[in-house]
């Protein structure tokens, strides 16, 4: 046998192997990597996803919380792990934030990790301490013009959901707001709570309860459409910030190289757990929609979400070092 045949041999025995591998798939429990700590929203989300997947797949999938350096320890160790359909990672808005605030990361999150599908959506929503003497978005925006740099405004922590979303709230009307960083969003949210700081654009999930309570003021959600949990609030973009979107998302990636008979068997799962209606019920609760984006979708999703927060990181002048 010549040495061509040879290596054709083997790529074609290597192929069957890995094929015959992803069919089987899985065979054993699989990691659910979530990158921050247990009882905030992206864990929230994802254990009752991981607790479906493990009803469908037939194998335990257990969540495991890496908080660290803004979520990007977590991606770092997903990135390099083993492709074989075993490390999952739970990704988040974060993830698109990162790059334009890190000097260096540890992986490339455009080319070091297989988009599987988005999870689940959830709008964030402007919410002020009730002393603040607004309504509306018009009259919020009035208020802080006649009090230029008074105003602060909380996140869960340099480049943050919040912090970013807060950034885009400046840079939208050229207005003097004071970003205020904490170690989390309970911390900021108990500041706000307590009138330490005005106003805040959190996630649904985490200010939900405390709009209920009456603790907060809601003013609008951040989203293009309407929530259909908070169908009373306008959008930002109706109370006059043109073009003002903000989707906080949570999704499902893999580390590159994943057999793609594992990704679309991992993404067919998702799709069907999504639909169940004990996982329906558990992110209503959460005021979060579910995904099932296919992975070519997501991948273009990912791409959009980077390039729109690198134009806000380079107007903000933002760096996280």
């Amino acid at each position: 046998m010549t040495a061509a045949r040879i290596t054709i041999a083997l790529v074609a025995s290597l192929f069957a192997a890995t094929l015959a591998e992803a069919q089987e798939w899985p065979t054993r429990p699989i990691t659910l990597v979530v990158p921050f700590a247990a009882g905030g929203t992206a864990d929230l989300v994802a254990r009752p996803i991981a607790q479906g997947l493990t009803e469908k797949l037939g194998q335990s999938v257990v969540v495991e919380n890496k908080a660290g350096a803004g979520g990007t320890l977590a991606a770092g160790i997903v990135a390099k792990s083993p492709p074989d359909g075993y490390t999952v990672f739970f990704s988040t808005i974060a993830h698109t934030i990162a790059p334009s605030l890190y000097k260096a990361l540890p992986y490339d999150f455009e080319k070091d990790l297989e988009p599987v599908t988005i999870a689940a959506k959830v709008p964030n929503i402007l919410i002020v301490n009730p002393s603040v003497p607004a309504k509306t978005v018009g009259e919020l925006i009035a208020w802080i013009k006649a009090n230029p740099g008074k105003v602060n405004f909380g996140s869960a922590g340099l480049g943050s959901t919040e912090h970013m979303s807060g950034e885009m709230f400046r840079a939208s009307l050229g207005i003097d707001i004071v970003h205020v960083p904490y170690k989390g969003g309970a911390p900021m949210m108990t500041d706000l709570i307590a009138g330490q700081i005005q106003m805040a654009i959190e996630t649904s999930g985490s200010a939900r309860p405390h709009i209920q309570s009456g603790t907060v003021r809601a003013l609008a959600v951040s989203t293009l459409a309407r929530s259909p949990y908070f169908p009373e609030l306008p959008t930002l973009d109706e109370a006059g910030l043109k073009g003002y979107e903000i989707t906080t998302w949570y999704g499902v990636l893999l580390p590159k190289g994943t057999p793609i008979a594992i990704r679309d068997k991992l993404y067919a799962a998702i799709v069907d757990v999504l639909k169940q209606p004990l996982i329906a019920d558990r992110l209503k609760d959460l005021a979060a929609e579910p995904g099932g984006q296919p992975p070519a979708e997501f991948t273009k999703f990912i791409a959009s979400e980077t390039a729109k927060w690198r134009k806000v990181a380079k107007d903000a002048d933002l760096k996280v070092e």
